[in-house]
């Protein structure tokens, strides 16, 4: 064929020949877009995850500020129970001040040293103070200062406790008590 052949051609069919050059560059458009649509979808779901993750936030900020205040308001009531590990005196005085309430008689309350942290321990901001508490008294005024450790000002735990008794029954009950007290350092 040559280019009169085809100039007459061209001529004779205008429209077929340009709906074809048309078809031909939608086809190669449409080839070219269709490379995208994987990364384009992936993109797309990513966009809605996020979408909803920020629905989800929204929904659940409505009361952050409540939650904020009542957060705050736990960890002051939190902090206002800990014993701090380098005041002596005024952890031996909640101790004194049970013996005061119970009746009980303390003889030798102690606060060990604080012990290192070991090296695989989890990083905290409390801390265990150790006490070492004497005390003898009758069997209620133990039960009660056993009561009010229990549920005093500081958080409590009692790690061992040995009570002796005399032969005699007036005698009073003997305890030996080993216990941490949450404190920071």
């Amino acid at each position: 064929m040559s280019n009169e052949e085809l100039i007459a051609f061209v001529k004779k069919n205008p429209i077929g020949i340009v709906c074809g050059v048309l078809s031909l560059a939608l086809f190669g458009g449409w080839y070219y877009r269709s490379g995208d649509v994987p990364e384009k979808e992936a993109d797309l779901a990513q966009k809605q995850a996020e979408g909803e993750r920020y629905a989800l936030n929204l929904t659940a900020a409505l009361q952050l500020k409540e939650q904020v205040d009542s957060l705050a308001v736990a960890n002051k009531e939190v902090e206002a129970r800990l014993v701090h590990a380098n005041k002596l005196g005024p952890n031996l005085q909640f101790f004194f001040k049970l013996e005061s309430e119970t009746g009980v008689k303390l003889t030798d309350p102690r606060q060990s040293p604080l012990a290192a942290p070991r090296k695989d321990a989890a990083k905290s901001a409390y801390t265990p103070v150790v006490f070492s508490v004497i005390l003898s008294g009758d069997f209620a005024q133990v039960l009660n200062f056993l009561r009010r450790l229990e549920s005093g000002a500081h958080y409590c735990r009692v790690l061992s406790a040995t009570c002796s008794v005399a032969s005699e029954r007036s005698q009073p009950l003997n305890v030996n008590l080993t216990l941490e007290l949450l404190g920071v350092p």
